[in-house]
């Protein structure tokens, strides 16, 4: 008997593009994107929540946004809106 060897398949290429690699991408990049929606209602739902609790919605949202920023970088910020306001005299 003759033995016979068992070839993988070549990856199927369409205009020297791997189309198995390219649906993949595509795929995860999908997923990805329904989870980023996902998390942004997520995101919406606690801010809606924080509003009903008295919070101001506004604040939170610059305050997650400062958090964010390195101590240096805000206090540069900080430095020169207090520099500008005190050039508009307010």
């Amino acid at each position: 008997m003759a033995s016979q060897s068992i070839a993988s398949p070549a990856p199927r290429k369409t205009g020297g593009i791997a189309a198995d690699r390219l649906r993949s991408i595509v795929e995860r990049i999908e997923r990805l994107e329904e989870e980023r929606k996902a998390l942004g209602m997520d995101i919406r739902d606690i801010y809606t929540e924080a509003k009903s609790a008295g919070f101001d919605v506004k604040v939170l949202r610059q305050l997650v946004r400062l958090r964010r920023q390195e101590p240096q970088a805000i206090e540069e910020q900080e430095t020169l809106l207090d520099l500008y306001r005190r050039a508009l005299g307010t």
